[in-house]
Formats: structure tokens, sequence, C-alpha cells
């Protein structure tokens, strides 16, 4: 045990190593109008559909969860290539490609040949947690684009709608996050909506729910077929507050995971903390998303800056 817990501090230790050049200034020279340009997108973009901004925090997270954050998420399959999007954790679920597309034109308009596709990414992500009502933040910039994707590591390490808390804090140990940096990171389902394929079972097989929200889910949850009808993850799903940790107190998480922070176990006190503290919430929320955007793709990995965020040059 000693030996795998030094190898997580090396590895830890290697991956902000790797990331220590990144800066939010990286690009105030090369290209001063950056998120200005992503910004005025994202506004555009929530304006127009306000779930727009879940859906790009989510696009992050599963970019970043695997490899690192290189914008592999954003690569599209071809016929000798297989990515990230039709892995389980992604097919017909993650979304907002259109969006990061969009602000890629205008900044290679702009900067050509100059930003990363996975940085327009991370600023994508704090505009729209922002324009939502969120925390603000410095995003460090600098990443690269991956050449490549992988479908079984996306497969294997984005963590499950029905994982139980022993192995959401082992994925995420895995990340180099502890215990309570999974829950605040799970504080991004304050925004967004799940489709009923992702809680059916929570809603059906669950006791540690609330009947008459149960009973709700089920009008638009089928026992069986209706996979793609949406849900909201808490009850104000449009605005970016800590209404989700209070719903988990009242046993209306809406995932089977949701719920496991706050069902008896190591995660409930953080839960009651959140509930009662909105800022509280926001401070950490801020610092683990920096810390997971720090995340660096594995060493040797062939980068480059993408044209297209869809392909690779």
């Amino acid at each position: 045990m000693a030996s795998i817990s030094h190898l997580f501090i090396v590895l830890s230790l290697l991956a902000f190593s790797a990331n220590a050049q990144l800066s939010a200034n990286f690009y105030a020279k090369s290209c001063p109008n950056l998120e200005r340009i992503v910004r005025s997108v994202m506004n555009k973009a929530v304006i127009a559909e306000k779930r727009i901004g879940a859906s790009i925090l989510r696009l992050f997270f599963h970019d970043c969860f695997v490899n690192g954050c290189d914008g592999s998420i954003l690569l599209d399959d071809t016929p000798t290539f297989t990515g990230e999007k039709n892995a389980f954790p992604n097919r017909d679920s993650v979304r907002g490609f259109e969006v990061i597309d969009k602000i890629k034109t205008e900044v290679e308009a702009t900067c050509k040949n100059t930003v990363s596709c996975a940085d327009i990414l991370a600023l994508a992500t704090r505009d729209g947690v922002d324009l939502l009502g969120g925390p603000d933040w410095k995003v460090p910039l600098g990443r690269k684009d991956s050449r490549t994707a992988s479908e079984s590591d996306a497969n294997s390490d984005l963590p499950g709608p029905g994982s139980n808390l022993p192995t959401l804090i082992s994925m995420f140990n895995a990340k180099g996050f502890n215990a309570d940096e999974m829950t605040t990171l799970s504080g991004a389902h304050t925004i967004g909506m799940a489709s009923c394929r992702f809680f059916r079972r929570r809603i059906y097989n669950d006791t540690n729910i609330d009947p008459a929200f149960a009973k709700q889910k089920r009008a638009n949850c089928p026992f069986t077929g209706g996979d793609m009808n949406l849900a909201p993850l808490d009850s104000t799903t449009q605005r970016f507050d800590n209404q989700y940790f209070k719903d988990l107190i009242e046993l209306r998480g809406l995932l089977h995971s949701d719920q496991e922070l706050f069902n008896g176990g190591s995660q409930d006190a953080l839960v009651q903390t959140y509930s009662k503290s909105l800022l509280t919430f926001r401070k950490d929320f801020v610092n683990a998303m920096i810390k997971m955007g720090n995340l660096s793709p594995p060493s040797g990995l062939p980068t480059e800056i993408r044209r297209n965020c869809r392909v690779v040059n």
C-alpha cells in the first residue's frame, strides 16, 4: 500500500509540473480578444438555450477525466479512428459541440492557428457557469489538443449514474481528487438535465428516495421506453445555486450517484454545509474546477493546435 500511495504522490506531482506553464495571460499578446470572443458566443448560446451552459460544463468534465484536458472528446469518429463521443457515458448524451465549433471559427478568424480547442472549451465552461449565476474565475490557459482519443478510457474513467459512494471516491481519487472535491464537483448538477435511462433504476428501485419525488419522475420516465425523456438534475436547473445539496437532504437526488453523497456516509456533513452556505460551495467549486482544468495529457502524447476541433490537422 505504501508503494501505491507513493506512486499517487509522484503522479500528482508530475501532473502539476506538466501544467506549470498554464497561465491566465497565456494569450495576452497572441490573441488579446480571445475571452471577449468566447464570452460573446456563449452569451448568445445561453440566451437561446440555458441548458447549454450545463452541457458545456459536462463536456469539459468528460474531456478532462479522460487523459487530461486535451480536447479529445471533440474529435469525430472517422473510418479509421474511433473517438470518445460514442463511449457509453457520452453516446447520445454529451452535447454542445456546435457551440465550440462556432467559437473556434470566430477565434480562427482573428487569431489563426493560435488557440487550442482545449482552451476554448475551458473558457466556454467558465462563461457558461457564470452566465447561469455561478462564480467567475481566471482560467489558466496554454493547453494543447490531443491528436488521439480513447473510447475505452472514456468507458472506464468516467463515473456512471449508478455508482456508489466508494466507487465515486475511488474514481475521483485516481484523478487526484479527494472525497470532498468529488462532492464539490458533483455540485455541477445544480444545472442541467439527465435522460430517463440514467435515472430509471433509481426512481423504480431505490428506497432512499422521497416517494412523491419518485412518483413525479415516473410520470415522465416509464418502466420501459422513453429512454431520452429529460428531467432536471435539481429543482432550479437553470440557475447555478446550492439547491442540488438541499434536494439531496430531502432525498430528491435524481441520479443514484447523486443521492450517494447524502446517504449516511462520509459526505453527509459537507452536503449539509453546502446546503446552508452558497458562498462556501462557490469558493470550493472554483478551486476544484481550476484543479480539474490542470489535468494534463499523459507524457509523450502527441499534441497540436487543431484548426478544426473535430479532426486532427
